[in-house]
């Protein structure tokens, strides 16, 4: 489109999730999927055919293993995208592309989070200026990250935390704390059984049996779903470096565990959702996993991740690090895990061709969900259960997945323990995304696009926050934000018709 475009990144690698681990790609139609987001998976596809790609298996083996991805068959071939992939490969494209189109990339430079790291003229962003001192000049501005660092900068309204039910009339909204099915058996207690003992470590506070009743579908402003590490796991001896102990490591963090598994649950423990060459997209399974719960918010402070300072949340992922090593090492290790689980978690490790610049870890941690954007227009449960035409607005976009909300916590109730937090319902059709969601209000700011913590509520953001669908929306900002340019207008201001026209005209998927 005729239009320069700079990308300014606090790290070091690009690609988000997608190069840190998350390649069981989440869409639950493939056919939802299109525009450069779609030429992802095709790049993916090629690099894939050809021999040197395979050094573990061969493409057939991988072929015959028959995976079915979320979005259709792992290697699509009538369709010719490939929806599981390695972190490393993902890189590689990711970087090989930016360099064919010649975008520059300027790494390692972070916003400081202060309002004076953003000049504001007259509800016109006209530059940003990073840590480092350097200073960004643009027409078009767009965050692009998973936190909002930088619409929080610019002074844009937002959310964190969920909503109440009444807000938007949405069932599924606010606290939601489950039965105590998935813990039968189990004391919360440091001593089983002594409520003044204490409670072990992974759950967070005691709610009465009538405070549990009244607090369901109300607002929680402060405590975010948990997050993770993507790993890259890996069966093969000769590219598997063995689950060690941290230094750091504290037992006390997974009495809950070895109380889970005594109690008889017996489940998977972590995903193996199989990745070319004899690697895994490993996630979070079962009621005691790789889900660190309550470790992204303080009970106390009533704070979260995202209020913290970088050096904070710097020290909040070595702590998910921490509990996610101790994890693994403590299911191939400890006396208190029956043989068989230590034997079968040992043939694991950690893939020796992954994140070599890293230390073989992800580079970022998993952050499900942070700021959500008060915006021009807000989604909510509604427009992704009952999907809308958007006829005064232009659908930027589908959205293709469940809403999916993980836990935030654990409770007591009556010495049980009980999950609260988890929202997972299908949702039965892709659904429209309307530009006005990835739009602040012309009262706040003009030049200015929100991709990723855009305008939704907390449940309606559990169907978005995909990286297709991100990749998605990302194209479809940058569009408007070249029409805005050529137009002369701001950002709310865009013709919606010809947006709509050239979206097409890109490949774009608008509806099915």
């Amino acid at each position: 489109m005729n239009r320069t475009v700079a990308i300014v990144s606090p790290t070091n690698h690009i690609g988000g999730m997608t190069t840190s681990g998350l390649g069981w790609t989440d869409s639950k139609n493939g056919n939802a999927i299109g525009g450069i987001a779609r030429e992802f998976y095709n790049r993916v596809y090629n690099y894939y055919k050809s021999g040197s790609a395979w050094t573990r298996e061969t493409r057939t083996d991988y072929v015959n293993k028959q995976i079915a991805a979320q979005p259709g068959p792992a290697i699509d071939e009538t369709n010719q995208v490939q929806w599981t992939f390695e972190p490393h490969v993902a890189e590689s494209i990711f970087e090989d592309w930016m360099e064919e189109l010649k975008i520059p990339i300027f790494r390692n430079e972070t916003l400081p989070m202060s309002t004076d790291s953003v000049t504001i003229k007259d509800n016109r962003i006209t530059s940003i200026t990073t840590e480092s001192g350097q200073v960004y000049d643009a027409l078009m501005f767009m965050d692009a990250s998973y936190e909002g660092d930088f619409m929080a900068a610019a002074q844009i309204p937002f959310r964190i935390g969920r909503e109440a039910q009444s807000e938007f009339d949405e069932s599924l909204a606010g606290i939601q704390i489950a039965a105590a099915e998935g813990y039968l058996g189990m004391s919360p207690y440091l001593t089983p059984g002594d409520p003044d003992s204490g409670l072990i470590k992974g759950i967070d506070h005691i709610v009465t049996a009538d405070d549990a009743k009244t607090l369901n579908g109300t607002a929680d402003n402060y405590r975010l779903q948990a997050f993770n590490y993507r790993l890259s796991l890996t069966q093969t001896t000769d590219n598997q470096i063995p689950f060690t102990k941290p230094e750091d490591y504290d037992e006390a963090s997974y009495e809950i565990l070895l109380r889970y598994i005594e109690a008889g649950y017996h489940d998977l423990f972590f995903t193996k959702q199989l990745m070319p060459n004899l690697k895994t997209d490993t996630n979070s399974n079962g009621g005691v996993s790789t889900d660190f719960l309550g470790g992204n918010f303080d009970n106390v402070k009533k704070t979260n991740y995202i209020e913290e300072s970088y050096e904070q949340r710097a020290a909040i992922a070595q702590t998910y690090k921490t509990y996610t090593q101790g994890f693994f090492w403590t299911l191939a290790n400890h006396p208190r895990v029956p043989q068989r689980f230590r034997d079968s978690a040992s043939t694991w490790g950690y893939a020796k061709d992954e994140w070599t610049s890293n230390g073989n870890w992800p580079y970022e941690i998993y952050i499900r969900e942070a700021r959500r954007m008060q915006g021009n227009f807000t989604m909510t449960q509604g427009e992704v259960q009952t999907p809308q035409t958007f006829a005064d607005d232009s659908i930027i976009g589908l959205g293709s997945y469940t809403l999916d909300c993980h836990e935030a916590e654990r409770v007591v109730i009556d010495s049980g323990i009980h999950n609260e937090g988890l929202v997972h319902v299908p949702v039965a059709q892709p659904f429209p995304i309307p530009l006005g969601s990835i739009l602040p209000q012309s009262s706040d700011i003009v030049n200015f696009l929100n991709p990723v913590t855009m305008s939704s509520t907390h449940v309606a953001f559990a169907a978005i926050r995909m990286e297709p669908t991100y990749m998605i929306m990302g194209q479809s900002a940058a569009t408007a934000a070249v029409f805005a340019i050529d137009q002369c207008v701001n950002i709310q201001d865009v013709d919606r018709a010809q947006l709509s026209d050239r979206l097409a005209e890109d490949k774009q998927v608008l509806s099915l």
